[in-house]
């Protein structure tokens, strides 16, 4: 049906609506459509009462030298864009009259009991709009994060000469993994020979800086005093 009338409080109220998540009346670009609605409004909607209509009013009034040119069918009457159905009055001295009741009804513009289409189309665009921001403003930046290399040294044979006291790196592993913190995610890791037959164990790791403490995180380690004699960090690299 489109916009019933654009000169009452409850015609620039549906314009209000329609052009909140919209730049134009119809389309991506400007047309007869802004046109016709442009003329059939008395003048610029109030700002503080009808901000959307009277930024597009603003817009499309930048392209009055331009209404001839633009394109469609300059034949067509306003009446023909806007909301599909539309149950507000023709008549503006009933609209008062109505504009006043539906202030009583949950914002339903159209003094309806039931939601008509147009109002799921709104309420639909407002969900879509709100969640676009919500989604926009909890992008969080990406957590630094360090990619580290550490070389964890056993006791080997130099607590005993007994080759059986030897460090059960298997074991020493396991308890070294066997450590959680929030930002700490443990990687490969591989036997290198040190001397003497004596093995260390490199690990790679990836740390969130603002989480984790290389210090602390060796400390640890370290704390293993049956397995672990040292740690050195060998590598550090931003990711």
């Amino acid at each position: 049906m489109g916009f019933a009338d654009l000169v009452t409080d409850a015609g620039v109220s549906m314009l209000e609506s329609w052009v909140t998540t919209r730049s134009y009346i119809s389309g991506y670009g400007p047309s007869q459509a802004d046109v016709a609605s442009f003329k059939a409004l008395p003048g610029p909607p109030k700002v503080e009462k009808y901000p959307h209509a009277w930024r597009w009013y603003k817009h499309i009034a930048s392209y009055q030298s331009e209404f001839s040119s633009l394109p469609g069918d300059p034949s067509k009457a306003f009446t023909t864009y806007g909301p599909e159905k539309s149950e507000m009055t023709l008549n503006p001295k009933d609209a008062p009259k109505e504009a006043e009741a539906d202030e009583d009804e949950d914002g339903d513009l159209f003094g309806s009991d039931d939601e008509s289409e147009d109002e799921e189309a709104k309420k639909k665009r407002e969900e879509n709009l709100a969640a676009y921001k919500k989604k926009k403003e909890g992008k969080v930046k990406p957590a630094a994060k360090s990619i580290v290399t550490l070389d964890v040294k056993p006791w080997g044979t130099q607590k005993s000469r007994n080759k059986d006291d030897e460090t059960d790196m298997k074991q020493l592993e396991e308890n070294l993994r066997g450590i959680e913190m929030d930002g700490l995610q443990w990687g490969a890791s591989k036997l290198v020979p040190l001397a003497f037959g004596i093995k260390k164990l490199q690990v790679n790791l990836v740390v969130e800086d603002e989480k984790v403490s290389i210090d602390d995180l060796q400390q640890q380690i370290e704390g293993d005093e049956d397995h672990v004699q040292s740690t050195d960090v060998a590598a550090m690299q931003k990711l």
